[in-house]
């Protein structure tokens, strides 16, 4: 026996049905995606999220996104090198002076295989969902991660003269969640 449905006057399949129901799915889950997406791919998000050794600057008083000043480098530990440590200048609170030294708890550059910067959505999908990529997180404790941390907060309240990450903390949390809900599908998959 062959169930079939009749929706606005058109008979379809069980299966065919199931098609509809994945296929929007799919597509919510991708609209969810890209709201995750405006914020990694946001300068706040992605200048530290390099690939190379050096954080990026970016903004309207510095033109193109450029190098971090002052020869900076990741370090061993992502803290900064010896003698040039993150915090040297990043301390727990923004600067108050306009295009002064931002800060935050337990400034650092995110780990190295945790790129963002120069990626594509498709990109950084895919290494959203790699254990071996996001620091061994589940997607739900990486949207926990985005939600709660001071430091990945930050992107949301940058200080004076930055342009802070889309929405808020709270906003990319559902998103990351209802994305994951979704069967957290990537571009182009």
């Amino acid at each position: 026996m062959t169930l079939r449905f009749t929706i606005i006057g058109i008979s379809v399949g069980a299966a065919s049905l199931a098609a509809i129901g994945a296929f929007a799915q799919e597509n919510s889950g991708l609209a969810e995606w890209e709201k995750v997406y405006a914020v990694f791919s946001h300068p706040r998000c992605a200048n530290c999220h390099v690939e190379d050794e050096s954080p990026r600057w970016s903004g309207p008083h510095y033109g193109a996104t450029r190098v971090h000043g002052f020869a900076i480098g990741r370090g061993e530990d992502g803290f900064g090198n010896p003698g040039q440590r993150c915090t040297t200048c990043h301390f727990e609170t923004n600067s108050p002076k306009l295009h002064g030294p931002p800060g935050a708890p337990h400034w650092h550059l995110a780990p190295a295989e945790m790129v963002w910067f120069e990626k594509s959505s498709a990109e950084i999908c895919a290494q959203i969902k790699d254990p071996a990529r996001n620091g061994g997180r589940t997607l739900e404790e990486i949207a926990v991660h985005v939600r709660d941390d001071a430091l990945v907060g930050w992107g949301w309240s940058p200080g004076p003269g930055r342009e802070p990450a889309p929405g808020s903390a709270q906003e990319t949390y559902e998103a990351l969640v209802a994305w994951a809900d979704a069967g957290a599908p990537c571009p182009g998959e």
